[in-house]
């Protein structure tokens, strides 16, 4: 979340950046001041009226000790009355303290100021390119043609199993999978310095929460229950990122500064309840509720943390030429954000048979928004506790990345070549029908 000392001291100044985002969330801060102010008056009332109770029981001990009874007795309830005036302001105190705080979670990141102003993803400025777009004599199948002719996914047994919007990888299609899955995080752990987690696939709520996923996105992910015990649906979540449980490994700790920077990588299945309106996109690989990724953490001291966004996204380039893949680079927009970001940068892959890149990872830097929201701080050198930078980054989302290896790479019989970095996990050159 936001830190409330600086929506205090620079309202002005918050309620421009988040007015940047185009999404009206700055309209909340009045409230938002006038709950915090009420609270802050509450709470000085009562040091108040404590000091005043004080005050009047050590002048009980004076009377009892001159022998004034009733003198003595009239403060005791005086005391008494004190002590229900701070009994009921100590509750309203924390009501007040809960409204402000659920407020706050509302609200989302504010853009680094060197995000560029716009509404939609047609605002996002082009950074860089990498390769050419691929080729070819003939016209390029779709993912969907190459894997069905090669066997690689069998889209109408997977909906007959669950449904529209989930994959059901067969033969190579499957040994392809999990080749992508063990290429990323051998690339990520040996060559780029993380280390592999591999954490549960459900999470509690307050796990959602310290991301930023909850309370804003709750209807787009799915709650568990135990058999049909209503009473414990929403105790647990399916993650919707690996993202969700890693950044979360170290809430409500303090972290020694010399921990720092932590790297994380992890393979998790994703599972997202919004797979787009009912026919568009639906069919395929390109919008499903299920797939694989491999997700990167860091947790950073704060004036690292957009030198670490830059590594970042390189280190999640690297998959892409590593495999020859035509990609682009963009920084989004303040209207095109997700919720939790300061600063986001995508890789678009391109798909030869879609005619269109696909967005196969995001990288952001959520500077201390959910350190903030998870109450994680490293203890400085000074002796000060702060509040770290937390990264996330795909390195990559898998389904997109297996669409645009298999179209990309086709050949005019119909097979598929794989790339050299990929054939040690294969062991072969080729997928051929």
């Amino acid at each position: 979340m936001l830190d409330i000392k600086l929506i205090r001291e620079k309202p002005d100044f918050v309620r421009q950046r988040l007015a940047a985002r185009g999404a009206g969330d700055e309209a909340k801060i009045d409230d938002l001041l006038k709950l915090d102010e009420q609270r802050r008056k509450i709470l000085a009332e009562v040091e108040t009226l404590k000091a005043q109770r004080n005050r009047v029981s050590k002048e009980i001990g004076a009377l009892m000790g001159q022998k004034k009874a009733a003198e003595a007795e009239a403060k005791k309830a005086e005391t008494r009355n004190l002590g229900d005036k701070i009994a009921a302001l100590d509750q309203e105190a924390v009501q007040t303290h809960a409204a402000r705080d659920a407020l706050m979670l509302q609200l989302p990141n504010l853009p680094h100021e060197s995000v560029k102003v716009g509404r939609t993803a047609d605002d996002n400025p082009i950074i860089r390119t990498f390769g050419e777009k691929a080729t070819f004599a003939f016209k390029p199948k779709s993912h969907i043609e190459l894997c069905e002719s090669l066997k690689l996914v069998d889209f109408a047994r997977a909906t007959k199993l669950s449904g529209s919007g989930f994959i059901l990888y067969t033969n190579w299609g499957a040994r392809l999978e999990r080749a992508l899955i063990q290429f990323l995080l051998d690339l990520h752990v040996q060559a780029h310095g993380y280390t592999e987690m591999s954490p549960p696939f459900m999470v509690g709520p307050q796990c959602l929460e310290g991301v930023g996923q909850f309370p804003k996105f709750r209807d787009q992910y799915y709650g568990v229950a135990e058999g049909d015990d209503q009473q414990k649906l929403g105790k647990l979540y399916l993650i919707p990122t690996a993202e969700t449980p890693v950044a979360n490994i170290h809430r409500e700790e303090i972290l020694a500064e010399k921990q720092l920077p932590v790297r994380y990588c992890a393979y998790t299945p994703c599972f997202r309840g919004e797979a787009g309106a009912a026919g568009v996109g639906t069919r395929g690989m390109i919008r499903v509720h299920q797939f694989d990724k491999v997700e990167l953490i860091k947790i950073v001291k704060p004036e690292n943390g957009y030198d670490e966004l830059e590594k970042m996204v390189a280190d999640a380039e690297k998959v892409l030429q590593l495999l020859s893949l035509h990609y682009r680079v963009l920084l989004l927009c303040t209207g095109d954000m997700g919720f939790g970001s300061a600063k986001t940068y995508d890789l678009e892959v391109w798909a030869p048979g879609q005619g269109s890149y696909l967005e196969v990872s995001s990288c952001s830097n959520c500077e201390d928004f959910q350190a903030r929201r998870m109450n994680l701080r490293f203890k400085a050198e000074s002796g000060e506790n702060k509040f770290p930078h937390i990264l996330n980054g795909s390195g990559t989302a898998l389904a997109r990345l297996f669409v645009a290896l298999v179209e990309t790479y086709q050949q005019t019989d119909g097979s598929v070549l794989i790339p050299e970095p990929l054939q040690p996990y294969l062991k072969t050159d080729q997928i051929r029908p």
